[in-house]
């Protein structure tokens, strides 16, 4: 029978209350009164054991919220409250991040049909579970984990503003990777890369370059402009799409060698690769430019070549598992300074990384060991 108690470090009494399978549970009534409190108390034992309907449990926990609070409790509908949620999280997040945030809520909603139009209360933890599953059909483990976790966001975010009185998304579990041939990402070696550099045209050669000297991802590197680099102080400026972490990197000997060969405009602002710049500014994502890097290896021989027409399977087809991309030159950067000796938090600083745990261990890293840390990187 569900009973409430006291905590030391809260003023409000908790429900304790078993669910359908015996486990118990506390949470807070969110109220000081003891009376209000058992009332909720037992409330939230009838909905963790499932006794009534949705519909007639919310019904009752409104009459309570009004009674107890003075205001109606608060509703909206699945795409409603999305929709709330994406503005809120636009002020807050990157570009990037943001795009990955509505391709997964435009999925699950297409997922959801009609049923989107309804109370947030009626998805359940069976039909989110459902939704994972169809997606583990078609996309690979990381970007079915990547949308559970964001769905899990959202209801999290929900049950907070009262909304829901449980989480569905709480309990359901991320997919485990498969061993079905899909290789792990690696870095690329240095003969590998001498062997991409010699067949790339001058722009390429100068991308793969600033990725292995710099660690940073293509998308960066392609929307680099020349004003970000400062060759008096031996620094490059930028801010990552994907995280909007500020980075103030020194410039290996190597890199310095050729951004000094380079012919910059006398204008600021410009883009020190043009073409990348304008297919990342054209379709707002580096696709295309990571499919030309693909050819690129192709052509000595590290990748099969890519048909570059459709297959028919459409975007949400599981893609086929790639071991080495541009993306493999970012961890060439971090395999060859730990090679070298540089500590890991370092490293870490140099190439955009976050860690809670390593920030608690060093709170800051000097520049100077940053750009002992570029000087270990070899050349090309």
């Amino acid at each position: 029978m569900a009973s409430i108690t006291r905590k030391p470090t809260s003023k409000f009494w908790f429900a304790a209350f078993r669910d359908a399978k015996g486990c118990q549970h506390r949470k807070s009534t969110g109220t000081t009164d003891k009376a209000k409190a058992k009332r909720i108390a037992q409330q939230y034992e009838a909905v963790a054991q499932k006794k009534g309907n949705p519909k007639k449990v919310r019904e009752t926990f409104a009459d309570l919220y009004k009674e107890f609070f003075g205001e109606e409790l608060p509703h909206a509908t699945v795409h409603s409250f999305i929709g709330r949620w994406l503005k809120d999280r636009k002020r807050e997040t990157s570009e990037a991040t943001f795009a990955i945030y509505q391709k997964t809520t435009q999925r699950f909603l297409s997922f959801l049909g009609t049923d989107a139009l309804r109370e947030l209360g009626n998805v359940t933890k069976s039909r989110i579970t459902d939704y994972r599953n169809q997606l583990a059909d078609k996309l690979a483990p990381a970007t079915v984990n990547r949308d559970v976790k964001i769905i899990r966001m959202i209801f999290r975010q929900a049950r907070l503003d009262g909304y829901l009185f449980q989480d569905p998304a709480e309990g359901v579990q991320i997919v485990k990777s498969r061993s079905n041939g899909e290789k792990p990402r690696r870095p690329l070696t240095i003969p590998e890369i001498q062997a991409i550099l010699s067949v790339a045209d001058p722009e390429w050669q100068s991308l793969i370059k600033f990725g292995l000297y710099t660690g940073q991802r293509l998308a960066d590197i392609a929307s680099l402009s020349w004003d970000q680099i400062d060759l008096e102080r031996n620094e490059i400026r930028l801010v990552t799409r994907k995280t909007g972490k500020r980075l103030l990197l020194p410039i290996a000997g190597a890199l310095r060698a050729h951004i000094e060969g380079l012919d910059p405009p006398d204008r600021p602002g410009v883009p020190v690769h043009p073409r990348a710049f304008e297919s990342l500014k054209e379709q707002g994502r580096v696709g295309a430019l990571s499919n030309q890097f693909t050819d690129l290896m192709a052509l000595v021989g590290l990748r099969p070549a890519l048909p570059h027409q459709s297959r028919g399977k459409g975007r949400s087809a599981r893609r086929v598992g790639m071991d080495i991309s541009f993306h493999s030159l970012r961890h060439s950067a971090v395999s060859l300074l730990k090679d070298a000796g540089i500590p890991d938090a370092v490293i870490m600083e140099l190439v955009g990384h976050d860690s809670a745990a390593m920030s608690a261990r060093y709170t800051s890293i000097g520049k100077e060991s940053l750009a002992k840390a570029q000087e270990a990187m070899p050349e090309l």
